[in-house]
């Protein structure tokens, strides 16, 4: 244990979405007496999801706030420590980990599960934050169905946005693509798909156009929006020019999708893998370990991994593999220690 590390703990769970809250309740079932650290984004992404209707076993929905903050005490029910924490550091070179928080404070533990999330990218225009949650979503399979028969505008242009604009032309009236170039950043799968949708008149595609401003209320939703339009694109950058048209815009709902940013910056300088995006690769395919990554001890769970699927229910199955793949790991520890000990002493 390191000198500066003011405790030692068997297990460390980063973040408290719904992978990391699945993990802290198998492991503290397991009486691995998990210390779990909130994050910067303390909930996860669900926490800006006004309701949820597609969790198993709430047939009425609940509100995203409300099913993390069961979740968080039934995971303090079994034994979980949950504490307010980002971190930014991990010395997985060594013996216990060493884990570094934001504030200074250091922990060391003998198993680590990064369940630390991906956070959509947003746009920042004025209405956003106000109406995050309220007509106003990243995550089409999460929200469209809340806007059935409404206009929607999905913000984007690559296959994130087309697959999410896609996915809503079963609840929209129309579904809108607002992209700020001429050009496409998507597969061309995914453009012949919408291609189709065009077509058929479920999806109006507006080039060249950026979204400025959002507006509505909590109570009442997004009312519309305002936007740009340039032929060169990027019109927000060209709003003096003559050439841009500013407009207001009727919708009901705004998607925006033009990606997430996987949390593991704390694992850059560590051999555990990261993809080109930033995301870790686990070892995957069947039978146990599935959340192993390449450092013994340092498992993965939830968005921080899948940037596919990237559900509730699919981020508490990873919690929970991630926390029995962490149980069996610290109960074979003993072993494998003592086998390491007699090695070294027979080479003496």
């Amino acid at each position: 244990m390191t000198d500066d590390a003011i405790e030692h703990r068997r297990l460390i769970v980063a973040g408290t979405g719904i992978a990391g809250l699945t993990a802290a309740i198998y492991a503290a079932r397991s009486n691995n007496d998990p210390l779990v650290l909130e994050g910067d984004e303390p909930g996860g992404q669900l926490t800006l999801t006004s309701e949820v209707e597609n969790y198993p076993g709430f047939p009425e929905g609940l509100s995203g706030p409300d099913l993390i903050n069961k979740m968080k005490e039934q995971a303090e029910q079994f034994g979980s420590e949950l504490e307010h924490g980002i971190v930014t550091d991990i010395q997985a070179d060594e013996r216990p980990f060493r884990v570094e928080l934001r504030d200074g404070t250091v922990y060391t533990c003998d198993a680590f599960i990064a369940a630390s999330g991906a956070s959509a990218r947003t746009l920042g225009v004025p209405g956003e934050d106000e109406l995050m949650g309220y007509g106003v979503s990243t995550c089409a399979t999460c929200d469209g169905a809340f806007f059935r028969g409404e206009d929607m505008l999905v913000v984007g242009g690559g296959d994130a946005a087309m697959e999410e604009a896609h996915f809503l032309t079963k609840f929209a009236d129309t579904v809108y693509i607002a992209h700020r170039r001429e050009e496409f950043r998507a597969e061309d799968y995914w453009i012949e798909k919408v291609g189709k949708k065009v077509e058929s008149g479920d999806i109006e595609i507006m080039r060249n156009t950026e979204l400025l401003e959002m507006h509505g209320s909590p109570e009442e939703g997004v009312d519309h929006v305002t936007l740009a339009r340039n032929d060169e694109g990027y019109p927000s950058e060209k709003l003096d020019d003559e050439g841009t048209e500013q407009f207001d815009f009727d919708v009901g709902a705004v998607f925006i999708a033009i990606g997430h940013t996987p949390n593991t910056d704390y694992l850059e300088d560590t051999d555990v893998e990261l993809d080109e995006t930033g995301y870790i690769v686990a070892k995957g395919g069947k039978g146990g370990d599935q959340t192993a990554t390449d450092v013994p001890g340092i498992f993965a769970a939830g968005d921080v991994v899948d940037y596919h699927y990237q559900q509730a229910v699919t981020a508490a199955g990873m919690g929970c593999k991630a926390a029995i793949d962490a149980d069996e790991y610290l109960e074979d520890r003993p072993e494998a220690e003592a086998e390491a000990e007699a090695a070294a002493e027979a080479d003496d």
